[in-house]
């Protein structure tokens, strides 16, 4: 887990809350991220303003294609620092992103992009999928699910039993079926207190037990959840607290 934390990350600039102040590891949350080692090979979900600082904190020197769920900044701001990956390993970065984020990110990003870049600047490798259709990386079959973030639609991705969805308020029957089946489950839920563009917790254990995994972790928490020990510790016995830097072995 690379990040666990939503938008403002945690702490929040000038927050007094016990969750901001709390010495508590646990509790420190870089923007949302997750990298997944399978094949021999290290896939990034989402490379948010944090990116540099999580790829540090892994000792891992080497990212092999990164996935973007959508083009909000917490998930791409961190485009910059792919540079470093470049450099290293003589390779152009494959990015994979639905058509309406290539476009986005093309925009956004433009000096990474023009016809005569200036030297030094991210080499990246677009690459267009869509929900309807799997994709492999290396062999490795990744499965797009597409949920609402109030209206903006945002890729999940499934790889075998293990399943990555966040930024989540609504999913349809068709994508939920997608995801039945995970054995190891992680998704988002923001706070407790109703939210127009994501779960709250609520939302997400309904979730959770509609899809029965095995188990299931909670990330892209604001500090508004709460104590990660004391959030945990009413959860069903197979439902944690995802935090930053923890290892999943699936």
């Amino acid at each position: 887990m690379l990040g666990t934390g939503t938008s403002q990350g945690v702490p929040v600039i000038g927050c007094d809350c016990e969750v901001c102040h709390s010495t508590d590891m646990r509790n420190h949350r870089l923007r949302a991220s997750i990298m997944i080692q399978v094949g021999g090979k290290n896939i990034v979900i989402d490379i948010g303003p944090d990116f540099r600082q999580q790829i540090l904190r892994t000792g891992e020197n080497k990212v092999d294609a990164i996935l973007i769920t959508h083009e909000h900044n917490d998930h791409v701001a961190g485009m910059d620092d792919v540079r470093p990956i470049n450099f290293k390993h003589l390779m152009d970065m494959p990015m994979y992103a639905e058509q309406r984020v290539v476009d986005i990110l093309k925009s956004r990003f433009s000096y990474a992009f023009a016809k005569n870049p200036y030297p030094g600047v991210p080499q990246i490798h677009l690459t267009p999928i869509h929900k309807s259709k799997p994709f492999t990386i290396s062999n490795i079959e990744i499965t797009p699910i597409e949920v609402l973030h109030y209206k903006l639609p945002v890729l999940g991705f499934r790889i075998k039993d293990f399943t990555y969805i966040t930024d989540i308020k609504t999913i349809s029957e068709e994508e939920k079926e997608k995801v039945k089946g995970t054995k190891t489950l992680i998704v988002s839920a923001l706070r407790k207190e109703p939210h127009i563009s994501h779960f709250t917790l609520e939302e997400a254990l309904d979730f959770i037990k509609e899809i029965a995994p095995e188990r299931a972790f909670l990330t892209h928490l604001s500090h508004r959840m709460g104590l990660h020990h004391k959030i945990e510790a009413a959860l069903p016995d197979h439902v944690k607290i995802a935090y930053d830097g923890q290892e999943i072995v699936v």
